[in-house]
């Protein structure tokens, strides 16, 4: 029987190899269509917007570095008043970094309370999480954008569009991040507050938020580096701040071209500041958190 049994097992082994031989090709060849479907849709897409461009991306690829060698050219010519230009522009950069702050501080909120309402295990209406996650889902597929540009119609111009459109995004956003971290928490904490009789409110604050409160503020701080860039972007569509004057230097073109690199200079070392500092402090936390 054991001669049998010793004499069947390189069969045994070598459709085991050949099965798995099998499977991996298999995954190839679906990987390479995959993989080939993509590029037919890339090129297809970038053939049909540049159809739809009102110049041809070959053509004009040439001018690609006119516009910044102008920029340069012109601050370069005029760089004694760079300093003064940088001091001028410096409170709508206050601006900026305002509305990045507070509608970081409002989307934190909402998210929090987003993400605790849409867990399994911590929701206080379990029924209503599906309901919770489609809320987050939806504030954080629409574009900050586009909420800002429905705002302003109604609101006017200024900073409160963009404030609310960059929380809202953010709430939705935050609201999943904190939903995958909430999700992986020691529920024993919660039980044992639970059958002490504490209300959801304390199992939450005193069970829930100490486990997860690192990961939570490395996501908010991650998030606020994503928000000054977007509160930049909507000055483009009038919401303020020093987006709103890039765009008019840039608008105006040759002549305060110098305004224009003054104000790329303070962007961009304000999103380089804030990117190390924030970076430094998700460092701390998640090694603080690991030990």
């Amino acid at each position: 029987m054991a001669d049998i049994s010793l004499s069947g097992a390189p069969h045994q082994v070598d459709g085991i190899q050949a099965s798995y031989m099998a499977q991996v090709q298999r995954r190839r060849l679906y990987g390479g269509l995959t993989l080939l479907i993509f590029v037919v849709l890339m090129v297809s897409g970038f053939n049909v917007a540049d159809d739809r461009n009102a110049g041809g991306f070959w053509d004009g690829l040439h001018q690609i570095g006119d516009y910044p060698a102008d920029v340069l050219s012109e601050a370069w010519e005029k760089r004694a008043d760079l300093p003064a230009l940088i001091a001028k522009y410096f409170p709508a950069l206050v601006e900026t970094i305002n509305i990045a702050a507070v509608s970081t501080l409002i989307g934190a909120i909402g998210g929090l309370f987003l993400s605790l309402l849409g867990t399994r295990g911590l929701a206080n209406w379990p029924r209503l999480i599906p309901l919770f996650r489609r809320i987050s889902d939806i504030m954080r597929a629409v574009p900050e954008i586009v909420i800002a540009l429905v705002l302003i119609f109604v609101l006017g111009g200024g900073p409160v569009p963009a404030m609310i459109a960059i929380a809202i995004h953010t709430a939705g956003a935050l609201a999943k991040m904190f939903s995958e971290v909430s999700e992986n928490t020691d529920l024993k904490a919660v039980e044992g507050l639970a059958s002490t009789g504490a209300t959801w409110s304390q199992r939450m604050l005193l069970g829930v938020l100490p486990q997860v409160a690192p990961n939570y503020v490395s996501y908010t701080l991650l998030r606020f580096e994503i928000n000054i860039r977007a509160s930049a972007i909507l000055g483009f569509v009038g919401a303020g701040g020093l987006g709103y004057e890039l765009r008019n230097a840039m608008a105006w073109g040759p002549g305060r071209f110098d305004e224009a690199a003054a104000i790329f200079i303070l962007l961009f070392g304000t999103i380089v500041f804030f990117d190390q500092v924030s970076s430094r402090y998700r460092n701390r936390l998640t090694e603080g958190q690991s030990q």
